[in-house]
């Protein structure tokens, strides 16, 4: 199973001027307010990544509001807080971590995948990513984008894989920016940018490789699929045509537009 989405859904080019003449596919009508993107974008994905949340971590209200706000199997996943991977570097996780879930939990059962998105200059401490790890319920999905080569090791592999965290499969430029691991019970992929025009848009050829990589790779699990290549909608057609692909492969798909 493909649960396919997008990276945020508050972008004001994914919206036409109201008299704009549309030369493309928009997801969110001209005169359709802001505060109901939400409900819009829900009505036509089953999932969304918060990305937001990295920046500055939402109230337990916000979140609330969001589970009120989305239909039954909705599912959100969170970004970690950046004090936490870039500010702490993974250094004494308790309070960052029992902060997050506080708030992150009002979801219930629409919180999905919560991303631990290392900075590019952080160098493999495999015990502060154990420590780290351990501090999240049994019940709660983790996966992990290091960013830094020094990770790409068997240790960290195995504190992956004992505690059931998902390595996060990157993409740049259509091609993946690390290993292609399964360390969990389910798959987590980002796809940053393509190299297709109009940029950052993804070719068909790519979409393609990337669904033999998780065919091949992540068989029989969930995999969570996020299209963080925003600018100009290209997150919504790339996801669009994403699926279109995989069901042309009989391989099953969350709802997308």
């Amino acid at each position: 199973m493909l649960l396919i989405g997008t990276s945020g859904w508050q972008y004001r080019d994914w919206r036409p001027a109201r008299d704009q003449v549309v030369e493309r596919p928009y997801l969110y009508p001209a005169g359709l307010p802001q505060r109901r993107w939400l409900e819009h974008y829900a009505d036509r994905f089953a999932t969304v990544e918060v990305n937001n949340a990295f920046y500055r971590l939402p109230e337990r209200d916000t979140f609330q509001q969001w589970r009120e706000r989305t239909p039954d199997g909705f599912r959100f996943a969170v970004k970690m807080s950046r004090y936490l991977t870039h500010i702490k570097r993974l250094r004494d996780p308790a309070e960052p971590v029992a902060r997050f879930l506080s708030r992150a939990d009002a979801l219930g059962d629409k919180l999905g995948p919560v991303l631990l998105q290392l900075p590019p200059t952080l160098r493999a401490d495999v015990a502060a990513l154990a420590d780290t790890l351990r501090r999240f319920p049994a019940g709660v999905r983790v996966a992990v984008e290091p960013r830094h080569p020094t990770w790409w090791t068997d240790e960290v592999r195995g504190v992956l894989e004992r505690h059931g965290a998902a390595l996060c499969w990157a993409d740049r430029l259509g091609r993946p920016v690390t290993p292609l691991w399964h360390t969990a019970d389910f798959g987590y992929v980002r796809l940053h940018e393509g190299r297709a025009r109009p940029w950052p848009r993804y070719g068909r050829t790519s979409l393609s490789a990337w669904l033999d990589r998780i065919g091949a790779g992540l068989p029989g699990v969930p995999v969570w699929v996020y299209f963080n290549n925003d600018p100009g909608g290209a997150a919504v057609i790339d996801a669009r045509a994403l699926a279109a692909q995989a069901r042309r492969r009989d391989v099953a798909v969350s709802r997308t537009p």
